[in-house]
């Protein structure tokens, strides 16, 4: 599910069906409390409805998701953010066992420690540019996760992508030594051969420059797996940010090698 900026401003805060899921339409408020433990019924309540949420979308103007504010909904499988979110604090969506597809905010600055801690079956996530800080553990026992972009200049703590299918695909045994680790993920597609897995895998990838590159090395770069067994074609499918029809793409490449226009 992906909301276009422009529909943004018929949202309003609250939970209802949308697209066939149930959906909250998250506002900023606070909803949850250790304090509340103390009251049963009020406590009950809450977790009883969020545990049917299916999808969360985080409405303009909140620029902070409070600590546990998700932790723990069963069935949230998607979580889509508005571009004013700024700060994700501690473990604001973890325990999200279903969640598979994030889409982050182009304004992100700082995510907290174990946000998203044992979302196991997240598979992607692409931090953006404005990102300076992810927290220890925040995408640890994120089991399947194995496409994780981040940009040069973000700052990683500790144990990050702990117990992760990327992490078994690095050199480096553990997160003891979590330096060499981090730099290893930033700089899994560094190598020229990789070029066009940099441009499908980055921040709001531009159609030229992927087919620019498609036309210096050929179609079949788009299938060739780096060092984790990502092609760029899987990063393109897989990045939230993406425009790009691919399709569209591939008839551009035929067409020109072929002197046809391919409609």
């Amino acid at each position: 599910m992906r909301v276009q900026t422009e529909e943004w401003r018929r949202f309003i805060p609250g939970v209802r069906m949308y697209k066939g899921k149930l959906t909250c339409f998250y506002n900023g408020e606070k909803l949850w409390n250790p304090v509340w433990e103390d009251y049963d019924d009020m406590y009950a309540d809450l977790n009883h409805e969020r545990e049917n949420w299916e999808v969360i979308i985080v409405l303009p103007g909140v620029e902070v998701i409070p600590e546990l504010t998700f932790v723990d909904g069963e069935k949230v499988e998607t979580v889509i953010m508005s571009d004013s979110v700024r700060r994700i604090e501690k473990r604001a969506f973890g325990g999200l066992t279903r969640l598979s597809y994030v889409r982050l905010s182009t304004n992100l600055q700082f995510i907290g420690k174990e946000a998203f801690y044992g979302c196991r079956s997240l598979t992607s996530i692409y931090i953006p540019p404005s990102c300076g800080w992810i927290g220890s553990y925040a995408f640890a026992w994120c089991k399947e996760l194995i496409i994780f972009h981040v940009p040069q200049q973000t700052q990683l703590r500790q144990g990050v992508i702990s117990s992760t299918k990327l992490l078994e695909t690095s050199p480096h045994e553990s997160n003891i030594y979590f330096e060499e680790t981090n730099d290893w993920i930033r700089n899994i597609n560094r190598n020229e051969e990789f070029e066009l897995h940099r441009a499908c895998s980055s921040y709001n990838p531009m159609e030229d420059i992927v087919y620019g590159i498609v036309r210096r090395k050929g179609l079949g770069n788009f299938k060739v797996p780096n060092s984790i067994g990502i092609s760029p074609l899987q990063y393109l499918e897989a990045n939230p940010y993406a425009d790009i029809d691919q399709h569209k793409l591939i008839k551009r490449y035929i067409g020109e090698m072929t002197g046809e226009t391919i409609i």
